[in-house]
């Protein structure tokens, strides 16, 4: 089951369970041929949890500008559900981790997992997102130390957990901000707050699952790797 997994190749898998490298359940397993519900046991290597049901669904998406972020759109618009009709004509249930609004693009993770989808979005457990925007103006050191110092917006205080200017042309900046915040429109209200409007945002990474090269509207499964990652950054 472990080899199915993609942990390795059978005589891998045997080699890790004698070195006590695996555990279920909180347990190190110390016997070679050990029998698991796949469907309950939660499955670690080196801590790392090993998704090893194959029901369980993990994707991300590059959301296209234009788009909105839910599964249906009762005026008609463009939506993400558009993008996995096939998948939930099929019987899948998928979760949007989070939202993107209309105008901005970039990585949106999709999963049938809800537990994993609730965690992800909660901020208390921190999960990162990274953003690349193109704003109005130039981004001074004395600004990006006051998005990290911290902000009182309308909703509450926030601060970023890294910013940096990218590039400066012609009077605008491309910034990258890395937050875990996940209020509505948080990172187009805190450069507005600054004095820096949006004209172009993208997500580029949530955890350390990053948008890559994927072309706008496509789907990727997530490997193995990332996907204990997610698990593992929310405790599970």
């Amino acid at each position: 089951m472990l080899a199915q997994a993609g942990v390795g190749s059978r005589r891998v898998c045997e080699h890790l369970i004698d070195k006590g490298r695996i555990e279920v359940n909180g347990t190190k397993v110390t016997k070679q041929g050990m029998r698991i519900d796949p469907k309950t046991a939660v499955v670690k290597v080196d801590g790392m949890r090993v998704m090893i049901t194959e029901e369980l669904v993990h994707l991300a998406l590059n959301k296209p500008i234009g788009w909105q972020s839910t599964m249906a759109d009762e005026m008609g618009r463009p939506c993400v559900g558009d993008l996995v009709a096939e998948r939930i004509a099929a019987g899948q249930r998928l979760f949007h981790v989070g939202r993107l609004d209309a105008e901005t693009e970039g990585l949106l993770l999709l999963t049938n997992d809800g537990e994993l989808a609730h965690r992800l979005m909660h901020p208390s457990y921190k999960v990162r997102k990274t953003y690349l925007a193109d704003v109005d103006g130039v981004v001074s050191r004395e600004t990006l130390r006051t998005l990290k110092e911290g902000i009182e917006l309308e909703d509450g205080p926030v601060a970023v957990d890294e910013c940096a200017n990218l590039d400066i042309h012609e009077g605008s900046t491309l910034i990258k901000i890395v937050l875990h915040e996940g209020r509505k429109h948080i990172v187009r209200r805190l450069l507005e707050h600054v004095g820096h409007p949006v004209t172009r945002l993208v997500r580029t990474q949530v955890g350390t699952v990053p948008l890559g090269e994927q072309r706008p509207g496509t789907l990727r499964v997530l490997n193995g790797q990332e996907v204990g990652a997610l698990y593992k950054a929310v405790g599970l």
